[in-house]
């Protein structure tokens, strides 16, 4: 599904709802049955008080009569008063059936209607586009992954089929209320006017808190998820008490808040039980004394009385509701605010053209924030097959040049163009340029999983042989060797079982399993010392035959073999050209070279 800004909430709902609704149908048929049967025992209570222990003709539809008169009419009920009570038990017990049908079919609707839409949301978040992600905290993600799918769930599951229970049981229940005393009936009506109008109020009191609930809890959870995947860094650096605190203050925000809805909720159910206790004490004094002035016959009372206690609790739902909508209103539209973010599209004839081509940047302009320009007017080409490695300092807009390339962010029209073989990445399918262009980015990510499942990720099925060469390739065979579960070894959380160097290695030999003719190591050898980086890249020369390869480092002994050689300075290319010819130069690169070999110079 296509994330747009003309998704609504009742066109999302009724997608979430897809596969389930047949269930939630079902539990509000059973719902509807139990609630007709609920007014039916009143009925059969008021006549068996009126017309089989007193004498009161009995007020019956003529299909009932009927039947009555065919087995000896109110005189052998009276006579058999167990006929009667057999009747109430049965009905009691159809309603706690259909009950229990509804509850079980409700929660079936309930699940698998959380499942869809944690599948949906699922799938939409990993087709975002990189930037998405980038502006978008996790641990608020994952939130609105977990606890406002939660709050939706519980809304549309138990409180919107309860809706048509609540509107039949006050519709039926009012009929007959009013057929057995108008006045009484006026009296229990017109507490939902006044339960329309606080509930209103309150309505939107309890939206705007429980959004700052829902913000401030992802908040807790996005400090919670950093402090637990970076507790290495805060180990290494002693930050516990700092971060302990840094937790501390945003759980007493997160407290506070919830306190707060906390009293904004029990205000908003006291003034309903106020009202109710209210309407009943009325319902009674008054029904008693139209009871005891003859208007109304103690069977008819005792009737009134349930019905009335009956609709006391839609009356309250109706309360209810208000608040779950306040809570589900606030938590579907974070939900929508995702599915509404638009997925990654290609263009509708895109291409898959052979890639094993020249590369070349064509007046490349880019910014993450406006007026703040990364890269200024980069033009250059990579000759297919050739080794091009690319030098900067920090902020340079090394890394961003081959984001665009692998089309992690887009680049706008009007900035300029990246080809392959003459053809714009733009025009090809992103998967097509992914799949072909195998990078190994500056901080390489490791899952929870086995090495050997870790390296062939890029793959449907797992081949030991491949992985071993991939590998061997990376200088990460002996590494391996010496773990006692070899290439089943369990690597931890973000790879936190593994060194730095054993990291980037891993992703090397990952990215080396996707057999793409263009390999980006983005400064993905810093971690590992000069001889290793040598063989490494030694090892990529002899296997990796016709790729063409960019090596992106800040380290010169990594760049100083490859064919041509870009020195980006505050964005801008500052020079290109081979070892030799920027030695020559004696401009950045010379200066890095100096900086860098003068403490080899001193040892020799």
């Amino acid at each position: 599904m296509e994330g747009t800004n003309s998704l609504t909430r009742t066109r999302l709902a009724l997608q979430f709802l897809k596969g389930s609704k047949r269930f939630f149908v079902l539990g509000i048929l059973l719902a509807s049955i139990n609630s007709i049967i609920e007014l039916v025992i009143p009925r059969v209570i008021s006549f068996t008080v009126d017309s089989v222990i007193g004498t009161k003709d009995p007020d019956l539809p003529k299909w009932i009569l009927s039947w009555l008169n065919s087995i000896g009419g109110a005189e052998y009920l009276r006579r058999q008063l167990w006929i009667v009570a057999v009747i109430v038990v049965s009905l009691a017990v159809c309603a706690a059936l259909c009950s229990f049908s509804q509850r079980v079919s409700n929660a079936t609707g309930a699940e698998t209607l959380v499942k869809r839409m944690r599948d949906m949301i699922f799938r939409h978040i990993e087709h975002l586009p990189f930037a998405w992600h980038m502006k978008n905290q996790t641990g608020d993600i994952i939130q609105r992954c977990t606890s406002d799918v939660d709050t939706v769930k519980r809304f549309l599951a138990e409180q919107l089929p309860s809706l048509f229970r609540v509107a039949l049981l006050l519709i039926m229940g009012m009929i007959f209320m009013i057929r057995i005393n108008l006045t009484l009936s006026l009296v229990a009506i017109f507490t939902l006017p006044i339960v329309s109008l606080y509930s209103a109020v309150f309505h939107k009191k309890i939206g705007a808190q429980f959004q700052k609930v829902d913000e401030n809890e992802g908040v807790l959870s996005t400090i919670c998820q950093e402090n637990l995947t970076g507790v290495r860094v805060v180990r290494a650096f002693g930050r516990e008490k700092y971060e302990c605190e840094r937790f501390g203050k945003q759980n007493n925000i997160f407290t506070n808040l919830n306190i707060r809805l906390t009293k904004l909720m029990s205000a908003f159910w006291c003034v309903g039980d106020l009202i109710t206790g209210m309407q009943r004490m009325l319902i009674i004094v008054l029904g008693s004394y139209i009871c005891v002035k003859g208007r109304m016959t103690a069977g008819e009372f005792i009737a009134f009385i349930s019905y009335n206690t009956i609709l006391t609790w839609p009356i309250r739902m109706l309360g209810r509701m208000v608040s779950e909508m306040s809570k589900a209103g606030i938590s579907f539209d974070r939900i929508l605010y995702i599915m509404r973010s638009p997925m990654e599209q290609d263009k509708p004839d895109a291409l898959e053209p052979d890639m094993n081509k020249d590369i070349s940047f064509e007046h490349v302009s880019f910014q993450y924030l406006p007026d703040v320009p990364v890269v200024k007017d980069v033009s250059f080409t990579i000759p297919a097959g050739s080794v091009f490695g690319i030098l900067g300092n920090t902020g340079s807009g090394k890394s961003t040049i081959m984001y665009l390339l692998d089309r992690l962010y887009e680049l706008p029209p009007e900035q300029g163009r990246i080809t392959i073989g003459g053809v714009d990445v733009a025009d090809m399918k992103a998967s097509w340029v992914r799949k072909n262009i195998g990078i190994v980015l500056q901080e390489p990510f490791l899952f929870s999983r086995t090495i050997a499942e870790n390296i062939s990720i890029g793959r449907n099925k797992l081949d030991m042989r491949d992985v071993r060469k991939a590998s061997a390739t990376a200088c990460l065979d002996e590494a391996i060797e010496n773990f006692t579960q070899g290439y089943d070894t369990f690597v931890g959380e973000r790879g936190v079982t593994m060194s730095g160097g054993q990291k980037q290695r891993t992703a090397i030999a990952r990215m080396l399993m996707q057999n793409a003719p263009i390999l980006v190591f983005d400064d993905s050898l810093s971690a590992v010392d000069a001889e290793t980086d040598a063989k490494i890249r030694h090892a990529l020369k002899e296997n990796m035959h016709g790729a063409t390869m960019i090596l992106i480092s800040h380290r010169i002994t990594t760049l100083m073999q490859a064919d041509r050689i870009l020195v980006l300075d505050n964005g801008q290319v500052a020079e290109l050209g081979t070892h030799q010819e920027l030695m020559e130069n004696n401009g950045i690169y010379r200066r890095v070279y100096d900086i860098q070999m003068a403490p080899e110079e001193l040892e020799a």
